[in-house]
């Protein structure tokens, strides 16, 4: 057996997740290997919803536009009963958030990611598979089989799987994995049609029987391309893959793309015949298969050196575009800690908040998207608003997490620690002429201290910005932002902005002075009103190591 070099963290798994986790860790200097048992990338449009969090994610990464050329936007949804228009749904979200929702074949995803990753020296190491793998207080020993068939042992520091609902490393952590699964299972479909529905729509067309069950169903998403939708159905029972083969891989986890009878065009054209809004006629299928859907979560999203994401840690039906994009968060919330950790900057409770923060969203995910396949979305309870911007991903918080110290309740703060830190518009510096929004001076950044107005109760900017690189081992970067009628800005400790159209103080609630830390996966970790520095040290301790 080969023994190779060691490495930082070892990724098993080159989809979006594995993907988007090694170029994090590479954009934060760490080094890592990532390796996925597929020859190359697979031509199918699975995952084909981005949520606007996970753009506001890649925005941060530097590669949002990368991915805004490729998509197409996803305007809402047509819905109809028993060939009776219902309505529709408009997504619709606050001017102030930047990104909408947006439609890309999860191939397109990855090939993004992937060339973003590239930029840092790394690239995929394809045919290569996990057999075994131990670890030990210092690291992890990974057995691989690589592309010549030869095995290799790996040493690592950390591994991650990110290796689907089949996870070899999830088994291999004795993990567990509870759950079910729907009896139903579908066609999917990528094809192109001719109707005269409007663009940028998706279309879910359903028959409900005297009984009141639903009994035909059709959904289908807009793709790139004139005409294009990834289309899903109820599969009719010559091509149920329940005749022939199992897809648990031994596993007893049904869930995903299944082997067999591939649905032809004529079995997509049926089911069109019946469901479709107006006669249509289907063409150019590129791909098809048969899927079956579980909800299921792990225990818990690691053990030592060793952690899951994504669909290793929590699979659940695709209904509302939740499980691609849920998986990247996994993958940037652990990123930047394993980073911190690597350069022993870390607090001992950094890693293990991973699991603190994103197994209560996970679990939330499943149970919603549980819901939502069996009763519809319009049936959630949810004023519309709030659902929206649940869907959008944009709810999601760590108020819980071990990371923050909680603000007094009924403070009347917008914003609390553990919060999504939103985004505004209007800042002028003292050198550049045109405005910037906030995520602009987010954008490549790792921890960011945004110290607003003059805060005559708290600490200098100066101040601030000394202990903040005092307690972040000079990791944390710190922004003044002024008010629209705040005297001459002092560059002094941190480049100034002027909160020229007053958005800043109506998203983050300041008053005539306070402080956001906000981390690199633009969560805030603290919110201070009045600053000091006392009471900054005392947030960032709970991150950053003594």
């Amino acid at each position: 057996m080969a023994r190779s070099g060691s490495t930082d963290v070892l990724v098993v798994g080159a989809g979006p997740v594995g993907l988007m986790l090694a170029a994090e860790l590479r954009r934060a200097g760490a080094s890592c290997r990532i390796v996925d048992r597929l020859p190359a990338r697979l031509p199918y449009a699975k995952a084909v919803g981005v949520q606007p969090r996970t753009l506001e994610l890649f925005d941060r990464m530097g590669l949002v536009r990368d991915v805004l050329d490729a998509a197409v936007p996803m305007r809402g949804q047509l819905t109809y009963e028993n060939g009776v228009a219902l309505g529709r749904i408009d997504l619709v979200l606050p001017p102030e958030v930047p990104y909408g929702f947006a439609a890309l074949p999860q191939y397109e995803t990855e090939r993004v990611l992937e060339e973003h990753l590239g930029r840092y020296g790394t690239g995929i190491e394809r045919s290569t598979e996990l057999l075994a793998f131990a670890q030990d207080p210092a690291g992890v020993t990974s057995r691989l089989t690589t592309a010549s068939g030869a095995e290799e042992e790996v040493r690592s520091r950390y591994l991650v799987g990110c290796d689907g609902a089949h996870s070899l490393v999830r088994k291999a952590l004795g993990l567990a994995f509870e759950g079910g699964a729907f009896p139903e299972e579908y066609m999917l479909a990528d094809v192109e049609v001719g109707w005269g529905l409007e663009p940028g729509y998706g279309v879910r067309s359903m028959h409900r029987a005297e009984d009141g069950t639903v009994d035909d169903l059709l959904v289908c998403i807009p793709l790139p391309g004139k005409g294009r939708y990834r289309m899903s159905m109820l599969v009719p029972p010559e091509l149920s893959a329940a005749r022939g083969s199992g897809p648990s891989a031994g596993d007893g986890v049904a869930h995903g793309l299944e082997g067999g009878t591939a649905p032809a065009l004529c079995d997509i054209q049926k089911v069109l015949d019946r469901l479709s809004p107006e006669p249509v006629t289907a063409s150019a299928l590129r791909w098809s298969s048969v899927f079956r859907i579980s909800h299921r979560l792990v225990d818990r999203y690691g053990e030592g050196r060793v952690f899951v994401a994504g669909d290793a840690a929590h699979i659940h039906p695709p209904t509302g575009a939740q499980g691609m994009n849920t998986g990247v968060q996994d993958a940037c919330n652990l990123a930047w800690k394993l980073a911190l950790a690597l350069g022993d900057a870390a607090h001992p409770r950094l890693l293990p908040s991973y699991d603190a923060e994103r197994r209560p969203v996970g679990e939330e995910v499943v149970g919603r998207t549980v819901r939502h396949a069996a009763e519809g979305v319009q049936a959630d309870r949810s004023d519309p608003e709030t659902l929206m911007l649940r869907q959008a991903q944009l709810l999601v918080g760590y108020r819980e997490s071990p990371l923050v110290t909680p603000l007094p309740a009924g403070d009347g703060a917008p914003l609390r620690p553990g919060d999504r830190a939103p985004d505004c518009g209007g800042l002028t510096g003292d050198i550049a002429a045109h405005p910037v929004r906030l995520f602009d001076l987010l954008r490549g950044r790792e921890h960011v201290l945004l110290v607003y107005g003059d805060h005559p109760a708290g600490d200098t900017v100066a101040d601030l910005a000394a202990a903040a690189r005092e307690s972040s081992g000079g990791r944390m970067v710190t922004y003044g932002v002024l008010p629209p009628d705040a005297a001459a800005p002092d560059r002094t400790g941190a480049p100034p902005h002027r909160d020229s159209r007053g958005e800043f103080a109506r998203q983050y609630g300041p008053g005539e002075g306070a402080a956001f830390a906000v981390r690199p996966d633009g969560y805030l970790t603290a919110c201070l009103q009045p600053p000091t520095v006392g009471a900054l040290k005392e947030a960032l301790e709970k991150v950053f190591a003594p």
